[in-house]
């Protein structure tokens, strides 16, 4: 077996052990199993990972950094996939994230959306804006991991509906590792979800809700997630790119 039909079988084993625990937690909250859409966060891993999940069915992947994400796009730009961007994003790397990301995880300031905004009316694309909710957020109203506090949804939804170019898919979270929800996984879901349906009383298009990776997508899909993240159960561990 040549080295990219064993890291083919790896990824497919690693997926079907996946595929099952989603069913799984979608039968045991009562759910549709495809009302959860899987999302294979394929950070520092090659392109060539990328084709083998395609030819497996994946559809949806995600990256975290544009350095990274930029050159794989491109080198994937034959296949149909969505591209999620999920990390913290800097206004410097909109225009390129803008190029090949449909949609974007980890909105969570009011200088990101215009400069998304900008990006999208160059490029001529609509891009999907999901906003990051801070669970851990500080006085500052910012978490750990980028977000906002859930006070702050409001303002950045009503800017995200002003803005040219962009739409507004719903609310995103990471679970925090400060503040009342650490090893609360669950209840942060549930939070998040509280929020989403909050959201959606008034945006009822906005019906996205992203959480849940690899060791707590059993609490996302139970919470009422719509989409998990999942990245090491699925691609396992690896050295970084470069």
């Amino acid at each position: 077996m040549t080295d990219a039909e064993g890291r083919r079988a790896e990824l497919a084993a690693n997926l079907a052990r996946v595929e099952e625990r989603i069913a799984a937690a979608c039968a045991a909250a009562g759910r549709p199993r495809e009302d959860v859409t899987l999302i294979v966060v394929t950070k520092t891993y090659p392109a060539s990972d990328v084709r083998i999940l395609h030819e497996l069915g994946v559809r949806h992947v995600a990256e975290n950094r544009d350095q990274d994400a930029a050159p794989k796009a491109a080198a994937c730009a034959d296949l149909d996939l969505t591209w999620h961007f999920v990390g913290q994003l800097q206004t410097n790397k909109v225009r390129s994230v803008a190029g090949y990301a449909q949609v974007v995880q980890s909105v969570d300031r009011l200088r990101l959306v215009s400069a998304l905004s900008a990006a999208a009316a160059r490029t001529g694309r609509e891009l999907d804006c999901l906003i990051q909710v801070a669970l851990d957020a500080d006085a500052t109203g910012r978490g750990a991991r980028g977000g906002v506090a859930p006070e702050g949804i409001a303002e950045l939804a009503a800017a995200v509906d002003d803005a040219p170019g962009l739409r507004l898919g719903g609310l995103m979270t990471v679970a925090p590792l400060a503040g009342p929800y650490v090893g609360r996984q669950r209840a942060a879901f549930d939070r998040l979800m509280e929020l989403s349906s909050r959201l959606r009383a008034t945006r009822p298009a906005a019906t996205m809700v992203s959480a849940g990776m690899s060791a707590d997508l059993e609490d996302a899909v139970a919470a009422g997630a719509t989409h998990v993240r999942i990245g090491t159960a699925v691609l396992g561990v690896r050295p970084r790119l470069g």
